[in-house]
Parts: C-alpha cells; structure tokens; sequence
C-alpha cells in the first residue's frame, strides 16, 4: 500500500533561483548530479565523502526526485535550486500534475521506490502541489 505525499504545500517565497536544468531521459541524471554539486559548492554548502553534508545529501534526493519525475511522468523534468538566506530549496518539476507522488510502503529493500522516504528522511520538508500542467515536489534543506 502506497500514501500520498503531503499535497498542496508550497515552499517558502523568499528564495532566488540560483540554478535550473532541464531534463529529458535517465542518461542526464549523470551530469545533472556533477553539475548540481558544482552549484552547491560555489554557494557554500557543506559537502564530505559521505551523506554528513547537506550538499551530499541535496544531491542524493534531487537524484531520487528527480528519477521519479523521469521514470513518473512526461518529460521534460526541470529541477531548480533555489537559494535563501539560511535555506536551499530543491524544486523537481514535471508534467503529471494528476499523479500525485506517493511513498512506497511494503517494498523490501533494494526494490526501489524509496526516494521519497529517502528524502524526508534527510530534507527538512518534503512536499509538492500542481500548478496548471505541472507538478512540483520539493524539498527544503539547510544552508549548512
């Protein structure tokens, strides 16, 4: 049995788009994580050789969000990084705004479908909402 995500929740207005990708197939999410870690970096935040650092832990759930959307829904995906004061943003857009995300429960481990529960799990907030003909899941981590 699957639960939906919490729905028609929005980020924080505050934020600035600090940088966005558009993509179309599976074979992006290679470059899309390289360039996503050179983003995080440039702006300060924390990053390690593991999951410590809140740039480690952005790119493993806007790799998960990000797969969903692909696997998910119509393409193109578009994720942007927006950037608060003491905040970043991740927001993975896509065009399956009736599909609303849902946690996989029941599955074992390695059968896929955890990306969402990986993401609350790491992020502060993890939500979504429609708007029009697209679909935004986010998630909200610390500046550090």
């Amino acid at each position: 049995m699957n639960q939906p995500l919490q729905a028609e929740s929005y980020p924080p207005q505050d934020y600035e788009v600090a940088a966005h990708w558009l993509l179309d197939r599976s074979e992006h999410l290679s470059t899309f994580r390289a360039d996503l870690t050179h983003a995080l970096r440039e702006r300060g935040a924390a990053y390690s050789d593991g999951l410590s650092g809140v740039a480690d832990r952005m790119v493993l759930v806007a790799s998960e969000l990000a797969t969903n959307a692909i696997v998910h829904a119509l393409p193109p995906t578009r994720v942007r990084l927006l950037e608060g004061a003491e905040e970043f943003v991740l927001d993975v857009i896509d065009h399956a705004p009736e599909v609303p995300p849902e946690i996989s429960e029941g599955r074992e481990l390695g059968e896929g479908g955890a990306g969402l529960k990986i993401a609350q799990r790491v992020a502060l907030e993890v939500a979504w909402y429609a708007d029009g003909s697209a679909k935004h899941v986010w998630a909200r981590f610390p500046r550090e």
